[in-house]
């Protein structure tokens, strides 16, 4: 049977139409040679600076290690903890390994790999302070950098705890310590990593670990645009592969050691 001319015209010109290709982030790291990774340098033994200001930690390495797999070199983005996930959205860097949280309210504005690690909490307080234990912190003058997990937590304890006292929030944890040490707060929370290395740097007398806080165990994930969906599942097989490898057990005895055991990053009756 001849097509009507109209039918065949519109057919031919149909077939014609090609659906456009987008190539999404994970092909425009590949393309542009480098790796940009938001890194928070003030947070050790997961990211700081050596003696010659160069970054080091176990995110830094992480970072080293996905270029690595990608086969491109990597830039380091410095970035504080309030700054991690605006660092991707303005297109300052490609890829968070920033300790992120998480949580189901940032997963509305980022996407999250699987956990890559998972902290502990526990109080951070000066010996002259008094305090042994986490239900000591009631009415005494509280820190924690703004927005991160420990800081949430610790804010709605004090809120409910209604002893006195007061809780501030500050831009980095660096800021977090110098007011611990000036005596401007009595205490804080931080993951059990962070306080050993800042007890261990030497670079604040006096400063101790005073019990865990009663906090879940706080799960963390490299974390990119949320709409980047070959990204995160490449994301997601370099974490599973790090870990199958050894390569995670190697970074934590490298960057934490002491003889403690890497936390586990899986959940019983979960999918990870």
């Amino acid at each position: 049977m001849k097509l009507p001319v109209m039918f065949g015209a519109a057919a031919m010109a149909a077939s014609l139409i090609v659906t456009p290709v987008f190539a999404d982030k994970l092909d425009d790291i590949i393309a542009s040679g480098v790796l940009r990774c938001a890194v928070v340098l003030d947070f050790p033994p997961m990211g700081s600076r050596d003696d010659n200001n160069e970054p080091i930690g176990f995110d830094v390495d992480t970072c080293a290690d996905l270029a690595a797999a990608l086969g491109v070199d990597y830039e380091i983005v410095e970035t504080p903890f309030p700054d991690r996930i605006p660092a991707l959205v303005s297109g300052r860097a490609d890829v968070g390994v920033a300790s992120t949280s998480d949580t189901l309210e940032r997963a509305k504005t980022i996407g999250f790999s699987i956990p890559y690690f998972a902290f502990n909490n526990v109080v951070l307080t000066r010996d002259d302070t008094g305090i042994e234990s986490y239900e000591d912190l009631a009415g005494k003058n509280l820190g924690s950098v703004a927005g991160v997990f420990e800081a949430i937590a610790l804010e709605e304890d004090h809120n409910e705890w209604d002893a006195g006292g007061s809780f501030r929030t500050f831009q980095s944890q660096a800021d977090v310590f110098l007011a611990l040490n000036q005596g401007q707060i009595d205490a804080t929370v931080v993951t059990g990593t962070v306080a050993a290395a800042t007890i261990e740097s030497g670079n604040f007398s006096g400063f101790k670990i005073a019990g865990e806080a009663p906090y879940l165990v706080d799960y963390v994930s490299l974390i990119a645009l949320r709409q980047e969906y070959g990204l995160l599942n490449y994301l997601n097989l370099f974490v599973h592969q790090q870990y199958r490898t050894g390569r995670y057990e190697e970074l934590f005895e490298k960057w934490v050691g002491g003889g403690a055991q890497p936390p586990s990053l899986a959940l019983n009756g979960i999918y990870y």
